[in-house]
């Protein structure tokens, strides 16, 4: 069994201004989107976004969602994982990951091609 330790920034209270600035980055915003698109909320590696920035730029960003308190991470040591603090985000936030989510799904919807896969 490997030791594992949960990152999360358990003394951010979700400031407005702190989380409006964290999602202005466009990748940041990016996982957020994809990570509200999925209810089902699995923990996912920093590797599995498709973000066509270095290693160094993503763990910047994964950092800051963090930060902010947005995210948590566990450390496996080789890797970690990320998930979205869906709970924590949607009290202090109301409707903030539906609005996520909803862009989430139009920028699917444009990069199909407007065409709808039902």
């Amino acid at each position: 069994m490997t030791a594992q330790e949960t990152l999360v920034a358990t003394d951010v209270r979700l400031d407005l201004g702190a989380v409006l600035r964290a999602l202005a980055d466009e990748h940041r915003r990016a996982v957020m989107m994809e990570l509200a698109a999925d209810r089902s909320d699995p923990e996912r590696t920093c590797t599995s976004f498709d973000l066509p920035i270095s290693k160094q730029t993503r763990t910047h960003h994964f950092r800051t969602l963090r930060d902010v308190g947005l995210v948590e991470e566990v450390n496996y040591g080789n890797r970690k994982g990320i998930s979205l603090r869906r709970a924590a985000v949607d009290a202090r936030f109301p409707g903030l990951l539906d609005l996520l989510a909803a862009e989430h799904e139009r920028a699917e919807h444009e990069r199909d091609g407007g065409v709808r896969a039902d």
